[in-house]
């Protein structure tokens, strides 16, 4: 329950949070809807590669913990944020040239594919950044702080995602691109939580070193 409850709660709030920019693009037209649609099913695809890195991460650290060997479990999460970053650097800059007819592939109709390019070009960017704090919430939940990865995703989906995409669909009505960077926004926002509590829980004086024996895990994350 510790672990499931936070890990549940923070994907049901996601898919909150991806129904209510639908509604906000929505409420911009049926070409805007469409675009947005078209893209969100493109990025679904993208993220097949940063989400697998995060059940990686969850997987290999749990491993080293139960191992005693808390500094493979961080090497992991920092080859896992290397080939994430490398992944979505390279589909964020491919898709800056081909974004519309990647679009195209979907539709026919040329304010569709206009609009779905330009929010393709901002939204892609997320697939380089969430792909960094998936790792991180995979190596909290394998340590046993899934309230971290619940916490930032919280944070990211009501300070970020929503009001900027918000603000973006009102004050920019004629292009998709800044809505398509709230996501990336929210992104940002989450690296900065994960790097600020891994820092925190690093630099605590009372780190436990190992799960306990009888293979039950203790509270708190052998982080060194």
């Amino acid at each position: 329950m510790r672990l499931g409850v936070p890990i549940a709660l923070q994907d049901g709030f996601i898919q909150i949070a991806f129904i209510v920019i639908t509604v906000i693009a929505n409420r911009r037209g049926l070409n805007d809807a469409a675009a947005v649609g078209i893209v969100e099913k493109m990025i679904c695809l993208l993220f097949l590669v940063p989400s697998s890195m995060l059940s990686t991460v969850s997987v290999v650290s749990s491993q080293n913990f139960g191992a005693g060997k808390p500094e493979r479990a961080r090497l992991a999460l920092w080859y896992a944020i290397l080939i994430d970053v490398a992944f979505g650097a390279a589909a964020a800059i491919i898709m800056q040239f081909l974004a519309e007819p990647a679009v195209a592939l979907f539709s026919d109709s040329a304010a569709v594919v206009r609009l779905g390019g330009q929010y393709l070009r901002g939204y892609v960017w997320d697939c380089l950044l969430a792909g960094v704090h998936f790792c991180f919430s995979g190596y909290f939940c394998a340590c046993g702080l899934p309230g971290v990865s619940f916490l930032h995703n919280m944070l990211s989906i009501v300070c970020a995602r929503i009001p900027l995409a918000y603000l973006a669909s009102k004050y920019f009505p004629d292009t998709l691109f800044p809505m398509g960077l709230a996501a990336p926004a929210g992104s940002l926002l989450s690296i900065a939580i994960c790097a600020a509590a891994l820092v925190i829980v690093s630099g605590r004086p009372d780190k436990p070193q190992a799960p306990s024996e009888g293979g039950k895990w203790l509270r708190r994350c052998p982080l060194e």
